[in-house]
């Protein structure tokens, strides 16, 4: 599902709308937080980041507003100190991290997430489940999750929908 909302995947049937669009391509208004952390190996963290930032802001910031606005997104998930590390010289929930902030940098209309803090040890997870919450409050976009944690379902949702092998089933709104 979220393959096919972020454009990843070809519909076979049917088709994804957005905005009175078809989605049939990624795009930066869909922003994917990935269970296996898919940085750039060759980047630092700052760029891995960066790159996001310039890709969507390019026309719209100058490259000092650019540069903080990474900056920024890095202190939102507590990666600054590792800015200039590369993916290998980082924990798996450190690139979990950069991640997330990569993606929340991007100011999405919609967030998709794959177990974005299943790597994340307990107090970094719940620090970045408020983070989270309160870009989604700022930005007031929507975020498609992906976890198997109820807890953090109930927590983090106004709306939780269980997928089965068959028909999905609305769980609360």
């Amino acid at each position: 599902l979220l393959n096919l909302i972020a454009g990843l995947t070809q519909v076979t049937t049917g088709a994804v709308l957005m905005e009175n669009r078809e989605v049939n391509a990624p795009g930066p208004e869909r922003a994917v937080v990935f269970q296996n952390h898919s940085l750039l190996p060759w980047l630092t963290v700052y760029d891995n980041v960066k790159l996001a930032v310039d890709k969507v802001f390019r026309r719209t910031k100058s490259r000092a507003e650019r540069h903080a606005w990474t900056l920024e997104n890095l202190a939102l998930v507590r990666m600054s100190h590792a800015k200039d590390k590369k993916p290998h010289e980082i924990s798996g929930g450190m690139k979990q991290r950069v991640g997330i902030a990569r993606a929340l940098a991007m100011e999405p209309k919609i967030l998709l997430l794959d177990e974005p803090f299943g790597a994340l040890d307990a107090l970094t997870s719940a620090r970045l489940q408020d983070s989270v919450m309160d870009i989604h409050a700022r930005l007031k976009n929507t975020m498609i999750m992906i976890t198997h944690d109820v807890d953090e379902a109930v927590l983090l949702s106004d709306r939780i929908v269980m997928m089965t092998n068959g028909p999905a089933a609305t769980i609360g709104e």
